[in-house]
């Protein structure tokens, strides 16, 4: 009996310690809310942020599956064996940029490089190595940033679409902090900025459908269908959705991570067409299927909003899902040509200016073809080469 009792208090003290260390890990890393500063947000009630269509969201039984699969499921080219392709840029390539037009540069994942009429904009910028809380666990990059954090110009403005760890990075805000101007955030998102020492004069928040009218831009943010939380019992208490940026030199829209909606569609009625289209097309599955579009849907979704070019984002970076890295790309390729939608997919670093767009079309190539195994195209017939 005493040996019984030895061993359940150590359980007891074990399982206590671990819930402690849990509860203080979860106070750092949880977002932080000013609730009360909230309670006019359109999409705002009971304390949480909601989408316009209400799905069922994962409960315990649910998220303990998804959770087993990630250990029992067979993983195939989840990651690739050789380097992905990156074009490096110089602090004085984005100074040799021409003011006169709107340019856009792929760092990663969903992070994107604007130069605005000379400018310097920030969507997502994440350059960590991983999309965690923690610098050794979690989803680690396939390769590094075209251009270093601390290389970057000073920048005017830092966009960000919701907090999760793949968007909103912690280490690479509190970089940007000393060399941008303006950080435009979902609202809620603020209080995390300003913990992390932004100040509060350099935060513009916005609810959906906020328009800011700048000298060289209108900026809207619009919605889309997903959720938000970085710790345990955050969910939804911060907002999330996408950006419009219309210029006299040309327009784009970034989707931020959305499953399919009939928002898209509002989005190219309200603000449409546009030059560029990014588009989340990546980290997709059954198992979340309302708020990770699957790459055919993201076609669907750029002719929604009236995209002119979609660029494919959300891939070739991280690991998120159970599809192999490479799957996106070559489903939003098929999915591309069937339906007559024109694809751009630039190496990282690549350097695009909508002056020159139609140049760039006509030498897009497919990267990632060339890191695919050579057995694929055995089963895939229609895909035959790499180098189609």
């Amino acid at each position: 009996m005493r040996t019984l009792a030895k061993v359940t208090s150590w359980l007891l003290g074990s399982l206590m310690a671990i819930t402690a260390g849990v509860t203080v890990v979860n106070t750092e890393i949880v977002a932080s809310v000013n609730a009360e500063s909230l309670v006019q947000a359109s999409q705002y009630k009971n304390g949480r942020f909601f989408n316009t269509h209400v799905f069922e969201q994962p409960g315990l039984m649910k998220t303990l599956e998804i959770f087993k699969r990630y250990f029992t499921e067979p993983a195939k080219d989840k990651v690739p064996l050789k380097a992905v392709p990156v074009e490096q840029v110089s602090r004085a390539q984005l100074e040799a940029l021409p003011d006169s037009d709107l340019h856009f540069i792929k760092l990663g994942h969903s992070s994107i490089l604007l130069k605005v009429y000379g400018e310097y904009w920030l969507l997502d910028p994440v350059f960590s190595q991983r999309a965690s809380p923690f610098s050794f666990l979690g989803p680690k990059r396939f390769h590094q940033t075209p251009i270093a954090l601390d290389e970057l110009p000073e920048i005017d403005k830092v966009l960000i679409s919701h907090n999760h760890y793949d968007h909103l990075d912690k280490a690479s805000i509190k970089k940007l902090i000393a060399k941008t101007k303006q950080f435009l955030v979902p609202l809620g998102v603020e209080a995390d900025l300003q913990k992390w020492g932004v100040s509060s004069e350099k935060i513009i928040r916005f609810d959906w459908w906020q328009e800011l009218k700048t000298e060289s831009a209108l900026i809207a943010f619009t919605p889309s269908q997903h959720f938000s939380g970085r710790g345990i019992g955050d969910s939804n208490s911060t907002l999330w959705g996408s950006w419009v940026i219309k210029t006299s030199a040309g327009s784009l829209y970034f989707s931020g991570d959305s499953g399919y909606f009939d928002g898209f569609k509002q989005i190219g009625e309200k603000y449409g067409p546009f030059d560029i289209a990014l588009i989340e097309t990546g980290a997709y599955d059954n198992d979340w299927a309302d708020i990770h579009m699957t790459p055919e849907q993201s076609v669907q979704a750029h002719l929604d909003v009236r995209g002119q070019v979609m660029v494919p984002v959300h891939n070739g970076t991280f690991d998120l899902a159970f599809h192999s890295w490479y799957e996106p790309l070559e489903r939003v390729t098929a999915a591309a040509r069937q339906s007559g939608a024109v694809l751009l997919t630039p190496v990282f670093g690549q350097q695009i200016a909508l002056g020159s767009l139609q140049q760039q079309l006509q030498q897009n190539a497919r990267w990632w073809r060339k890191l695919m195994p050579e057995n694929y195209f055995t089963g895939h017939q229609q895909m035959a080469s790499p180098e189609l």
